[in-house]
């Protein structure tokens, strides 16, 4: 009799991402991905940068994780060297940003933010370089 009461959990319950088989449209923003190459790469600090979508999750900003034939939306980007670039893609992506101390997350907000502010953008990637 108790399960007559009971009530349904779906996978979905917690999740910030879609149900299995449903894919969310990507936001895509071309103008702010121009941009965010013609900044600073946020380690070495040189230019000739790419656009470097995160993947991984933060739930706590409400970025949800991808699939692997899906990309991030184009806000979720951070300029990267060609170098860095591979590198991020060789390992595993947190482990990555902690080797470099860099909240990516964040930084690509704070970049978003301010998309088309150069002079913004250098504070916000200065700021990411120095951190402890």
């Amino acid at each position: 009799m108790a399960a007559a009461f009971r009530m349904p959990r779906y996978d979905t319950a917690f999740s910030l991402a879609p149900a299995k088989g449903k894919k969310r449209p990507r936001i895509e923003n071309g103008k702010h991905l121009a941009w965010i190459r013609t900044l600073p790469c946020i380690i070495t600090g040189q230019y000739g940068v790419e656009a470097a979508h995160i993947r991984y999750a933060a739930p706590h900003l409400g970025k949800r994780d991808t699939g692997k034939a899906e990309k991030p939306d184009d806000r979720w980007t951070v300029p990267l060297s060609p170098e860095m670039h591979r590198e991020q893609h060789s390992m595993n992506e947190q482990d990555f940003w902690q080797k470099y101390k860099i909240d990516p997350c964040q930084v690509a907000m704070a970049l978003h933010g301010v998309s088309g502010d150069d002079d913004a953008a250098l504070v916000i990637i200065r700021n990411a370089r120095t951190r402890p």
